[in-house]
């Protein structure tokens, strides 16, 4: 067991809508202007706002979910992130204390502070409130004595006096405040129906939004003050988290799906603006597992990348894209080619929708018989799942947690050989599996499960 030393904080708020991924942001980017290597970090499942968080620092953006992949690997996850760091900042999700329906603090902002033994700084909206501000914030401090709250930073504050109202009130409660930001429009980020429009999506519009966040932390908040208050973070027991490590806890290791795996196989990766979520950890893990991981945008790339063995497509947002994705023939039928020759084709969420037949009555790729449209209703939440059918994702069987995050439907839901079996919501089977192909709307987090990668790449060319 080693120790991470890695000075850290985290950014919370009493509930959405704060301004915490501003801050986050702004704080991430304000350190690195200063020239420290800074870790960026996300509670929950959540893909955009790591987004922003690597374009503010120049590091991946890293997710720690400690329902998706237990408590026990968020500190690994974390020193795996945080490795040659000299900063790490860690985004909440929602309000401080909620965590996943019916069991407590489980993956809560506050669970995951406690296990990383982080101080909490909250970020209050302090508009249309003076005084009351003090109860909010002693309620918050106070309710979890194992959570330390550290200090506030107040957002959307209207004025001078505003300003002096609010921290006379907090003083009364003995909470430091750590920033007063202004109300301006300077940083509001365009959202949709699933939240932030991603960075890939805004390109320089996302690097002008990051600049004037750094600007008004820097001009709003105590900087050194902070990063005094990161430094107090004790030292945390943990090893760091690997992808290639046969084995270990947490690491790739080695199964029997195929005797004589190719070498260096190459994985082709859906990106660009349409296919916007992954994991990190994804790539980290199909390079430790043998792949030759490469890139390849289906709105623009007419050819899948040269030797493609398998095809990972991620989340993201082809409903926004459904006329170029499928103006795009030429790709459209190279995915559906190598998916019909038997080749591993892992494909969540937005990758389901671009295997379909159509997507909003536009032709998609047809290698599954189901159409998909967009839906009024916002399907959100954790899952507990068992594997149907044997795939190249997982033997039937296989338990694991998935999120899943989308407003679309599929009919129908699910193949002849289903993807998934879950109890919540409500009792039902999800997703297709067919030949090499696994598609699925459930999201998934390979860190929990490494043999996930070890097992797709042995697929590769097997028979």
């Amino acid at each position: 067991m080693l120790r991470t030393d890695v000075p850290r904080l985290v950014v919370a708020a009493p509930a959405s809508g704060s301004g915490k991924t501003t801050v986050a942001t702004g704080l991430m980017a304000a350190f690195a202007e200063r020239g420290l290597a800074v870790s960026p970090h996300k509670v929950g499942p959540d893909y955009i706002d790591p987004g922003y968080h690597a374009l503010a620092t120049g590091r991946p953006g890293r997710n720690l979910d400690a329902y998706m992949c237990g408590p026990e690997l968020v500190g690994p996850l974390f020193a795996h992130g945080a490795q040659g760091c000299e900063l790490a900042v860690v985004e909440g999700v929602m309000g401080l204390f909620d965590g996943v329906s019916g069991q407590g603090e489980l993956a809560s902002t506050a669970h995951v502070a406690k296990l990383l033994k982080a101080p909490v700084v909250l970020v209050v909206d302090a508009s249309s409130q003076s005084r009351s501000v003090a109860a909010l914030v002693h309620g918050f401090a106070s309710f979890d004595p194992g959570v330390r709250l550290a200090g506030v930073i107040l957002n959307k504050v209207g004025s001078e006096r505003h300003e002096m109202l609010l921290r006379e009130a907090l003083e009364e409660v003995g909470v430091p405040v750590y920033g007063a930001l202004r109300r301006t429009p300077d940083v509001a980020t365009p959202a949709r129906h699933l939240g932030l429009v991603p960075v890939a999506e805004r390109s320089s519009a996302a690097v002008d939004s990051v600049r004037a966040a750094a600007h008004m932390v820097r001009e709003g908040c105590d900087l050194e003050g902070l990063l005094a208050l990161a430094r107090t973070a004790p030292p945390l027991a943990t090893q760091a988290w690997s992808p290639g490590v046969p084995g270990a806890r947490g690491t790739a290791r080695a199964t029997t799906t195929a005797p004589h795996p190719p070498k260096n196989p190459v994985v082709a990766v859906a990106g660009g603006a349409a296919f916007t979520f992954s994991y990190a950890e994804h790539t980290e893990l199909l390079t430790a597992a043998g792949a030759q991981v490469a890139t390849f945008d289906p709105l623009h790339d007419e050819h899948l990348p040269e030797g493609t063995a398998a095809i990972v497509i991620g989340g993201g947002f082809p409903e926004v894209y459904a006329p170029e994705l499928s103006a795009n023939e030429r790709l459209r039928k190279a995915v559906a080619e190598l998916a019909r020759a038997g080749a591993p084709v892992v494909a969540e969420c937005a990758g389901l929708l671009y295997l379909s037949r159509s997507l909003d009555g536009q032709e998609m790729c047809g290698v599954l018989d189901a159409d998909a449209r967009m839906s009024p209703r916002l399907t959100l939440g954790y899952r507990d799942a068992v594997a149907v059918s044997d795939s190249v994702l997982a033997p039937a069987g296989a338990r694991l947690r998935g999120h899943e995050f989308h407003r679309t439907t599929m009919e129908p839901g699910a193949g002849p050989a289903p993807a998934w079996g879950m109890r919540l919501p409500a009792p039902r089977v999800e997703g297709f599996v067919q030949h090499g192909v696994h598609a699925s709307y459930l999201h998934t987090h390979w860190a929990a499960r490494p043999e996930i990668a070890r097992r797709l790449v042995e697929r590769c060319g097997a028979p």
